[in-house]
Order: structure tokens, then C-alpha cells, then sequence
């Protein structure tokens, strides 16, 4: 991710959010790399869903942050796992 664009959605987290607040991270990865992202999320609750054909795995989890920062944080390390889309 650019900078620019790092700095723009932070802003607009910080003016749609007050911190600590809860924030839903929303996935989708392909068969196999579900793991991937649950662990990025291990000390909260994921839910996951298949796609009709079971080749995508939808995976949720609502996360109480402290902070834009680390929404943004959380964001940067799902964009290493190869083939996701967040939502």
C-alpha cells in the first residue's frame, strides 16, 4: 500500500471511529489460506464461510482495537497472505 493511501484511510477511520472501539475485519482467501488469516486474529473469534463451490472461505472477526494505527497494522499483515481480498 501507498502512503497516501495508508494516510487517507486512516483518516477516515479516525473520523468514523472513537478509539478503543470495535472494528469487523471482513476476508476472503482462497481454499487452504483460511489459517492464514485466523491466525493474524488467534486471541479473538473468527467466523468463516464457504462459497457455493468451496474454492473461496469468507473469514470475519471482530476485533476491539485501541487505535487506527493498528487497524491499519492488522490490514498490512493480511496483505502478505497471498490471494486475499479484503472487504
Amino acid at each position: 500500500m501507498e502512503d497516501s493511501s495508508i494516510n487517507s484511510f486512516k483518516e477516515k477511520l479516525d473520523k468514523e471511529y472513537d478509539w478503543p472501539s470495535l472494528y469487523t475485519f471482513k476476508f476472503i482467501v482462497p481454499k487452504g489460506k483460511a489459517d492464514e488469516v485466523r491466525n493474524l486474529f488467534s486471541n479473538h473469534n473468527t467466523k468463516e464461510k464457504s462459497s457455493s463451490n468451496g474454492n473461496y472461505i469468507s473469514v470475519t472477526a471482530e476485533v476491539m482495537v485501541q487505535s487506527s494505527d493498528k487497524v491499519i497494522e492488522y490490514y498490512l499483515e493480511a496483505n502478505k497472505v497471498e490471494g486475499i481480498i479484503a472487504l
